[in-house]
């Protein structure tokens, strides 16, 4: 069972918010208001959390929050309505804005945060300043747009249960990336023999669809055969390198191979990034790749499946042998140009900032997003304790392993690439117009040169 109640995690957070904000930049002279969109939690825990947190400020600070929680997707095209009629709200607080942020940074559109994370920026993991970090070609350099608050990376969600039941053991599954997938496979025949006729053994996202998860698998396949380097922080592509070239011609040919062998769902390559949650909620397959802990965390009142069922694995080697390093995620807040309530909207990002508010926030959430200061996980025991069988794994990953940020703070033109779906569409000219792993990337890799050749930083 969980040590912390929920309650206790929320008033711990409102209690330790008051004391905290007695600092001179909080604006108690004069009452002001802000509007706030803030996207709605995969639990429940994670908006009430965010409720308190607000409410905490506003208790403290005198100002108001006039706040609206809502869903991802609508929350996305609201933003980018706004962003593109200049109608905007003071402040978007978003789990993953990187789909969003940097073509709105580049082009100007968003007000400089420096300022307020100018006193915590010592204190952030390097990944999430080089999340939060845009390019702008108006002031022609790179400066934060992004109050990073959370930080999520992808682990493996696998059903112990079935892979007992098909005869294999959850120890014994190779550390090497292809290793986890070339073991885990072998569990779909059993199973189906023993009655699991519509079992699939993968939940591999090899989508053509998206928006997201599909690019940040194939992604990672890439980092686990040596691409790491296919775009550095300084935005330019490297798409001419030997090493990388034959890195994303592997990933293909691996996961184009396992559709092929018929251990992913058919339907796998018109998924959207909800699907494979959905899929293995409801056991149609064994294990998933996917980000955050949404996964488990959607099935915390099922006890058996969360506290025994449900194992949470962080990968651990690339292909060659060496640490592997996982993509990471920031969230938080973000300012448009054009906003009223910029100096309210800055103030609770500096309060939300805070080590001590952050950390309590986040706990509330239960922990499906981690800190972007990664000494509050160190010196706070609550994250590294036992009493969810996934969040030690998942902390790990994100936390303490070595990790990369994702690769669309470093140029706008990734994202346009990963809009585009240049992935997804190789595995599909293979697997459905039977050109080879090597043409399929040959004719990705000159679209995302195409790309890339419209943006100079």
């Amino acid at each position: 069972m969980l040590r912390m109640s929920r309650r206790s995690v929320f008033a711990g957070s409102v209690g330790l918010a008051t004391t905290v904000l007695a600092r001179p930049y909080i604006a108690n002279a004069a009452a002001k208001t802000a509007t706030l969109w803030m996207n709605q939690g995969f639990i429940p825990a994670e908006d009430a959390a965010f409720k308190h947190t607000a409410e905490a400020y506003m208790k403290a600070s005198g100002n108001t929050l006039d706040y609206s929680i809502m869903p991802f997707m609508a929350q996305n095209q609201k933003t980018i309505s706004a962003l593109t009629s200049g109608d905007v709200p003071d402040l978007i607080f978003m789990d993953a804005p990187s789909t969003i942020i940097p073509q709105n940074a580049w082009d100007d559109k968003l007000v400089d945060v420096s300022d307020v994370v100018a006193p915590y920026e010592a204190q952030l993991s390097e990944t999430a300043k080089l999340c939060s970090t845009f390019y702008n070609k108006a002031t022609k350099k790179r400066s934060y747009y992004l109050c990073p608050i959370k930080q999520g990376a992808t682990p493996f969600h696998i059903w112990g249960d079935l892979v007992e039941k098909a005869g294999l053991k959850i120890s014994e599954i190779p550390q090497k990336w292809d290793g986890v997938w070339t073991y885990l496979k072998q569990a779909q025949a059993p199973l189906r023999a023993k009655g699991m006729r519509k079992l699939y053994a993968c939940g591999l996202q090899i989508t053509t669809v998206g928006p997201n998860d599909g690019n940040a698998v194939f992604t990672h396949f890439l980092i686990a055969n040596g691409g790491e380097g296919i775009i550095t922080p300084d935005g330019n592509l490297h798409l001419d390198d030997p090493k990388i070239r034959e890195a994303a011609i592997k990933s293909v040919e691996f996961m184009t191979n396992l559709y092929k062998e018929g251990v992913v769902p058919p339907e796998a390559l018109s998924w959207n990034d909800a699907d494979d949650n959905n899929g293995y909620h409801e056991k149609l397959f064994m294990m998933d790749f996917d980000g955050t802990l949404s996964t488990e965390l959607a099935m915390i009142k099922d006890k058996q499946a969360f506290y025994h069922d449900m194992v949470t694995l962080a990968p651990v080697l690339k292909n060659d042998g060496t640490p592997m390093k996982t993509q990471v995620n920031a969230g938080g807040g973000f300012i448009p140009k054009g906003a009223k309530g910029v100096e309210v909207a800055k103030d609770f990002m500096k309060f939300f900032m805070q080590p001590q508010v952050m950390n309590e926030n986040l706990k509330g959430g239960l922990g499906r997003w981690v800190p972007a200061i990664p000494q509050i996980v160190k010196d706070d025991p609550w994250w590294l304790a036992p009493d969810m069988p996934c969040l030690k794994p998942y902390v790990t990953e994100a936390v303490l392993n070595p990790t990369v940020p994702v690769y669309e703070g470093f140029s706008p033109a990734w994202g346009q690439a990963n809009a585009e779906q240049l992935w997804g569409q190789a595995h599909a000219d293979v697997i459905k117009n039977g050109m080879t792993p090597a043409a399929a990337i040959d004719k990705a890799f000159k679209r995302c040169n195409e790309i890339f050749a419209r943006v100079v930083l």
